[in-house]
């Protein structure tokens, strides 16, 4: 295990296995988004991104729940008082919420597929940030709010784009975001929030760690490529997904890890891939 990612606001390991472990930790403050926390974020799956020893990432919170949303007692988004007009406040505040919306999308960004384990509560800005997830599991006692609504504003760092096409249910999506209802964990299992549900925490996170080690076992150029390909096909045509694939295949088809993936599936020994 080695710990050269240090952050005030997220504990990562990686092990020798492939696998990134990255857990949200401000504790006192129940995992709630501050500025350092959104750039940490920013700032660790960006570099993950590009470490050829990370296979695969396993992102939950440390502590009581997954995250509490934003930390209103330190509320940047609401900071800036300014005597400038309003179109130049608005232009300071657009760079302010891209950024943020930068470091939700860091997940989605980051090559490896990054697993989602949450417990307890997800508020607001949680929802934004599991949704940037490739895959997302949580404990039986779980539960989604897209509070937005609730404090006076729209969702805008990513759960209005993503959530639609996560659970494909329009309606249950304007009704959650209208509302600001809690969905629960059988509920978002049904809609296809989550896929898995566990009765403990501790179940939980090694259940996510086990799947990161499958994922992380397997052909890094074939994970990397099919990750790649399902994002650029969620936001093209299926035709256009096609034409794209076969361009990206055209290169990575060219690979010592087809031959070595054949052998290990003929003689069922596991394969040994090279780093990216």
């Amino acid at each position: 295990m080695t710990s050269k990612y240090q952050y005030e606001t997220l504990r990562v390991n990686v092990y020798p296995d492939g696998v990134a472990h990255v857990e949200l930790y401000r504790p006192k403050r129940l995992n709630a988004f501050n500025e350092g926390l959104v750039e940490d974020i920013r700032q660790c799956f960006t570099a993950l991104g590009t470490d050829s020893d990370v296979r695969a990432i396993v992102l939950s919170g440390h502590g009581k729940l997954f995250t509490a949303g934003l930390d209103f007692s330190d509320n940047f988004l609401l900071k800036e008082k300014s005597d400038d007009d309003v179109a130049r406040q608005a232009l300071r505040k657009q760079s302010h919420i891209q950024w943020f919306q930068s470091a939700m999308s860091s997940l989605e960004n980051c090559r490896q597929p990054v697993i989602v384990a949450m417990h307890n509560a997800v508020f607001g800005a949680g929802v934004d940030l599991c949704t940037a997830g490739d895959i997302r599991y949580g404990t039986k006692d779980v539960f989604f709010t897209v509070k937005e609504v609730d404090v006076g504003l729209a969702a805008d760092v990513g759960t209005l784009q993503r959530l639609p096409k996560v659970i494909g249910n329009g309606s249950l999506v304007r009704e959650l975001c209208f509302t600001c209802r809690n969905l629960y964990a059988e509920e978002a299992l049904q809609c296809g929030l989550i896929s898995k549900i566990f009765d403990t925490k501790e179940q939980l996170i090694e259940g996510a760690l086990e799947t990161a080690r499958v994922i992380a076992s397997k052909s890094p150029v074939a994970v990397v490529s099919t990750k790649h390909l399902l994002n650029h096909s969620r936001d093209h045509s299926v035709a256009e997904g096609l034409q794209y694939t076969a361009v990206w295949n055209s290169a990575m088809l060219a690979t010592e890890d087809i031959p070595k993936s054949v052998e290990a599936f003929m003689t069922k020994k596991p394969a040994t891939y090279a780093k990216l």
